[in-house]
């Protein structure tokens, strides 16, 4: 807790009671969101609840300054919610007004990212692959989720190795061979890396800068299942250590061969998850409030309500044209923008196999065929029960 929440004054017992007394006599027991304003007007905290009002009133039960949920009551003097039709609109409604407002008690973003990581291709004259917890601020190419932070940072290394990537420090200046100096300065020989030449050095002038550019371009293809010339590569040093009974040096190139296969594997599961995230999901909500859910990719692209009348049924045909009727860059990169939501949608199908008895694919529907990447996936399935099993592992 910073100093200055520390110097912060508690809000008093009497404006407690005016904020219970308010949740008792005006809140609905019925999904949505709600929000902590603070004395200055900050919105401190946002949260989510399927019966907004017994979760507002279990605030008040907490102990201060034990329970969290009595902290934040007590950095709040007013509280305002915001129904939806279900609990699942309430989770994109506060995703979309966590991201927006940043309360400072929403410390973890809501995500389901504690236990995934993701790799990022670091922006850089000579960029590099760096393992991080959920997406940064910036644009830069993100892959993932992938679980077990140890086991992918090993396998980025072989990665760097192999591929003779730079895995230096994000502040080291880059040399390129071609790029001309105003002054020559003195060069120190370089890292151990180079010198052992497991790196191209573009540091210190030992390849030009489209030599090293193309390395990223195999790694990020790699990562994107198109290229395996990084498991050709490790397979031919591996086979040519056997050859010259090198078996100690054979026994390190199968296992970092077999450190990059299994990060293979989970990209490609993880693929194959994102691209069955693609179908028209239809929830009931309070009092009849239904919604159908046009998702893509892991992704909300558009909402409606349940076609009754035949212009709802042209509007929900439009719609889904326009959702699924083109075909997608075929890529294992998630925009940094789409990571909290595509984590949201794979926890919350996760969490409940059975919503996806509510889901029908466009193929299915009669309403438009989808083309592209979105739909390969599903297709290969034979069965529902299969597909359901895939997107909860």
């Amino acid at each position: 807790m910073s100093r200055k929440s520390l110097r912060r004054p508690k809000t008093p017992d009497d404006q407690i009671a005016i904020m219970r007394a308010s949740v008792k006599a005006e809140c609905k027991d019925r999904p949505g969101i709600y929000r902590m304003h603070s004395a200055e007007g900050e919105v401190v905290y946002v949260g989510k609840s399927k019966r907004i009002r017994t979760r507002l009133l279990s605030y008040f039960r907490c102990s201060f300054p034990e329970d969290k949920g009595a902290r934040i009551l007590r950095d709040a003097v007013r509280i305002d919610w915001e129904y939806a039709p279900s609990e699942f609109a309430a989770l994109l409604l506060e995703l979309q007004q966590i991201k927006r407002l940043r309360p400072r008690f929403n410390v973890a973003m809501k995500r389901d990212d504690r236990n995934f990581v993701f790799i990022k291709v670091v922006k850089s004259p000579a960029p590099k692959l760096l393992v991080v917890r959920g997406a940064s601020d910036d644009s830069a190419p993100h892959y993932g989720p992938f679980q077990g932070a140890q086991a992918v940072n090993e396998a980025v290394r072989e990665l760097h190795d192999v591929l003779s990537m730079r895995d230096c420090s994000l502040d080291t200046r880059m040399h390129f061979a071609d790029q001309r100096e105003l002054f020559q300065l003195m060069r120190t020989p370089g890292c151990i890396r180079y010198e052992v030449k497991k790196c191209l050095g573009p540091c210190v002038g030992g390849c030009t800068e489209h030599e090293y550019l193309e390395r990223v371009a195999l790694a990020r293809a790699f990562l994107d299942g198109h290229d395996d010339a990084p498991l050709a590569t490790l397979r031919h040093e591996m086979q040519t250590a056997s050859d010259r009974m090198e078996f100690e040096r054979a026994a390190s190139m199968r296992d970092k061969l077999q450190r990059l296969e299994a990060l293979k594997q989970q990209f490609l599961r993880f693929r194959f998850a994102v691209e069955s995230l693609s179908f028209i999901y239809t929830v009931p909500g309070y009092g009849g409030e239904d919604r159908v859910y046009l998702i893509r990719r892991g992704r909300v692209r558009a909402e409606d309500i349940p076609p009754t009348a035949e212009r709802d049924h042209r509007r929900l045909k439009h719609l889904t044209e326009a959702v699924y009727g083109t075909a997608e860059r075929d890529t294992a990169q998630i925009p940094t923008h789409e990571i909290d939501e595509l984590l949201l949608l794979s926890s919350w199908f996760r969490r409940f196999p059975g919503e996806l008895e509510r889901t029908v694919r466009a193929t299915d529907s009669g309403l438009t065929p989808v083309t592209g990447a979105a739909v390969r996936a599903p297709r290969e399935l034979s069965v529902r029960a299969d597909w359901r099993a895939q997107i909860s592992a």
